[in-house]
């Protein structure tokens, strides 16, 4: 359910709703389904919502609803208001999402937007779902995980080497190993989930320009520059580093099937400016979906 103040569960009925229901069987939700009524006839949906019983060992319900599998709120919700005391229920559906998987009970894991301030609050260790899904993974899975954040849309494919980190950061937490299996991972998904079958990757200097060969910056020279060539060798078709202003526009997109961005906002600002309201966001690196 994501923060069940935030718009998630707006955007889910909505979807499912523009779907005509025709995607209902597919779908089981995690959240409080007094919460998920109530949203629902505060946006006039007509979505029916059947609660299912959380010990029941399928996820069966009545074919034209909206299955809710329940974790309780604490407190009341108020959309827009996100509240602390429900941060543990956010958690909970996270895990319980999971948990299903790896049960095999269901396919693979969507995740709403969660607000990480007030889950922060609630004692939740992590930056966002990436980092929990990575735990989650070696928790329930048993093996040792590096999720990747991919944004991906049919226009382009961006994944930031560095994430949810303050810019002032980023040198210091950009290393070649940090670079290199960035690469590999994003190169695997690209040819077993994308069905690609010889990935073309991009990369990103860090600095102005890639840096003008030291003029600007050395990065690129001492980590990025030697971590391409790591992963040439490896097999890898790759390229860079590219100076970031010049590797987003049409013509360049052409020439690759992913970028590897060095930090946040150099991939996702243009992302979100070519494919705001039809890119999603994959976590790689996972042994689920």
């Amino acid at each position: 359910m994501g923060d069940p103040a935030g718009v998630g569960l707006d955007v889910l009925l909505a979807a499912l709703g523009s779907a005509g229901g025709s995607d209902l069987p597919g779908i089981v939700l995690i959240a409080d389904p007094n919460v998920v009524r109530e949203r629902a006839a505060l946006l006039g949906s007509i979505i029916a919502v059947h609660g299912l019983d959380a010990g029941a060992s399928r996820l069966a319900g009545a074919p034209a609803t909206l299955r809710v599998l329940p974790v309780v709120c604490a407190a009341p919700v108020t959309p827009g208001q996100p509240n602390a005391a429900n941060g543990a229920a956010t958690i909970e559906a996270i895990e319980i999402g999971a948990r299903l998987v790896r049960e095999g009970r269901a396919s693979a894991l969507v995740t709403n937007p969660i607000a990480k301030e007030v889950l922060r609050a609630a004692g939740y260790a992590h930056r966002g779902h990436t980092d929990f899904l990575g735990e989650l993974a070696s928790r329930l899975w048993g093996v040792t995980a590096h999720p990747v954040m991919m944004l991906a849309a049919a226009e382009i494919k961006v994944v930031p080497v560095t994430v949810h980190l303050p810019l002032a950061s980023v040198p210091g937490h950009l290393t070649r190993e940090l670079i290199i299996e960035t690469g590999l991972i994003t190169a695997d998904a690209l040819v077993k989930d994308f069905r690609i079958a010889r990935p073309r990757l991009a990369v990103c200097g860090l600095n102005p320009h890639a840096g003008e060969n030291g003029l600007l910056g050395s990065e690129e020279q001492s980590v990025i520059g030697p971590a391409i060539a790591q992963l040439r060798k490896a097999g890898l078709t790759i390229t860079g580093p590219h100076s970031a202003d010049t590797l987003f526009h049409a013509t360049a997109r052409k020439r690759y099937d992913a970028v590897l961005a060095m930090y946040h906002d150099q991939g996702l600002v243009p992302f979100k400016t070519i494919a705001f309201d039809r890119g999603v966001n994959v976590t790689l690196g996972l042994p689920f979906v």
